[in-house]
């Protein structure tokens, strides 16, 4: 099974540049409507504008920030070195809402909102 987690993103060029330097990496798939960075083995995170995902859902589904909702979700990823990658992520644009600390749930982690209102967690097992 592949699993693909789409993010629904107001500047496609700005998100791909913003994950690009945060992940350290360049994406597997690069096209206008649809950015993909492979996370791992079976694992993609996409980047569709949100005008595509109203011209696939049409009236169905209100995008998120046209209904005044955020943050709009979580993205949790267990890194490596979760610090450089928080730190990288407020470099290029995120805003931190809490600073590396040692959680309750065996991990250190980090979160920040990346430009289009999603959380981003960088986290670490407690050693």
């Amino acid at each position: 099974m592949k699993t693909h987690f789409i993010l629904y993103v107001a500047d496609q060029a700005r998100s791909t540049a913003f994950y690009s330097a945060v992940l350290e990496t360049e994406p597997t798939l690069n096209v206008p409507g649809m950015t993909e960075f492979s996370l791992s083995e079976g694992t993609v995170i996409g980047l569709m504008p949100e005008a595509g995902a109203v011209r696939l859902f049409g009236d169905e589904v209100t995008p998120p920030v046209a209904a005044g909702l955020s943050p709009r979700a979580e993205i949790y990823l267990v890194v490596k070195s979760a610090e450089a990658f928080h730190s990288r992520a407020i470099k290029n644009g995120a805003r931190e809402i809490s600073g590396i600390k040692v959680r309750d749930w065996g991990h250190t982690a980090a979160y920040s909102i990346d430009p289009d209102g999603y959380v981003i967690a960088f986290a670490e097992p407690t050693i």
